[in-house]
């Protein structure tokens, strides 16, 4: 026990300066803890050792994916069914074509410029045609998007974009099953009861038993989770429907969605993004960067290009909104290090191919999350949602 307790020590001292560090140069708190993390990775493995901090501990992968999956379902209650149906149009079209040009345009790249094989070079297209819920859900909460019908547009593009990866990961990789028909049938089921069992639960318990809706909540996801991971899939899948599915219950009790944020933001989420960053083999990247350069550069260009003309037409040529749109739509980090992840360990890609795939992933996370809060932060969206809302300052203690 010395060694976990000592280890957790460690990672969340690393979150705390990542934490400080972003409130001091003014970054997303999420991307810092990646760009910590990678630096961490790389310093303790080069004097100590490799695998010093422990990544792929199960403990610490559990923790981390916890943080994925919770943030995931935070994600989908804030984009409430009647939402998403006012959305439909442009999720739909916005999230279809950020999935399809980087998909194609970095597929072809990888097979005709990188030179990898067929497979290679599809799994390469589907971990890059990602944008990542995570970051972006994260930074919609920091700033207070996520109340604003342009956050939840583009947390439903997001939705549409990373269904559109998984469903391609499935067709050409995953094999489809009796046990992926289990999986949609009992995940079906319980999305069709969940409200209402979790609203006799509340009525009943909700303020008798402590915390009993935290617990039940845990439960769904880590039990759907379970069942995603016996059929093939991936735990987070599931997370963002069960919020959709909850949002209504849920959200007529902002205290209840605030403990649940502090809970996944000021433990598990750290856990989550400073892996991700700890994952990267940077003397690989560093080895050969034209391969890092060509894929990134396809990727965010393949979705700048693919989604611009499309986001124009919906947001009525606001240069700020337009770029900020584009640029968070050119993310990744979740679905495309569970792709990589996928391809690495079903010997699809090799080891220099998965970490040229996460480098290309977390930079993408990164670096144009920078760029748009930096030069293209539509402010003036924020004013009214900031003045009703007072959860983000107490996310901040």
């Amino acid at each position: 026990m010395l060694e976990i307790y000592s280890l957790a020590a460690v990672w969340l001292m690393l979150a705390i300066i990542a934490t400080i560090l972003a409130s001091k140069l003014k970054i997303s708190m999420a991307l810092m803890e990646i760009i910590i993390g990678a630096i961490a990775g790389y310093v303790v493995n080069y004097f100590w050792g490799v695998n010093v901090l422990k990544e792929d501990h199960e403990w610490i992968k559990f923790v981390a994916g916890a943080g994925a999956i919770i943030l995931t379902f935070l994600a989908g209650a804030e984009l409430d069914p009647a939402s998403l149906k006012a959305k439909l149009e442009e999720a739909s079209i916005i999230g279809f074509i950020g999935f399809a040009t980087p998909f194609i345009g970095c597929g072809l790249l990888a097979y005709f410029i990188l030179g990898w094989n067929l497979k290679a070079s599809l799994l390469a297209g589907i971990a890059l045609s990602t944008t990542s819920m995570a970051v972006v859900y994260a930074v919609m909460l920091e700033y207070g998007f996520n109340k604003t019908e342009f956050g939840k547009g583009i947390l439903g593009s997001c939705f549409i974009n990373d269904l559109g990866t998984v469903i391609a990961l499935g067709l050409i990789f995953a094999p489809f099953n009796i046990k992926t028909i289990v999986f949609i049938a009992l995940s079906g089921l319980t999305f069709y009861f969940m409200p209402r069992i979790t609203s006799y639960l509340t009525k009943t318990f909700g303020y008798k038993t402590a915390a009993i809706r935290t617990k039940w909540i845990l439960f769904l996801l880590f039990g759907l989770g379970a069942l995603a991971i016996w059929a093939g899939s991936e735990a987070v899948l599931p997370s963002y429907i069960a919020g959709m599915v909850l949002s209504e219950t849920i959200s007529k009790d902002n205290f209840f969605i605030r403990r649940i944020r502090t809970l996944t933001i000021g433990f598990l989420t750290p856990f989550y993004f400073l892996r991700a960053g700890a994952l990267v083999s940077i003397p690989a990247v560093i080895s050969t960067p034209l391969v890092f350069i060509v894929l990134f550069g396809g990727k965010v260009l393949s979705k700048i290009f693919g989604l611009q003309p499309a986001i124009k037409h919906f947001r009525k040529n606001n240069k700020k909104e337009i770029w900020y749109y584009t640029l968070l739509m050119s993310t990744g980090l979740t679905f495309g290090t569970i792709s990589a992840l996928y391809g690495l360990t079903h010997n699809i890609i090799t080891n220099e191919q998965y970490s040229y795939l996460v480098a290309v992933v977390i930079a993408s996370a990164v670096v144009p999350t920078i760029i748009a809060n930096k030069l293209f932060l539509p402010a003036h969206l924020l004013k009214e949602p900031l003045a009703e809302e007072e959860e983000i300052p107490e996310l901040e203690k």
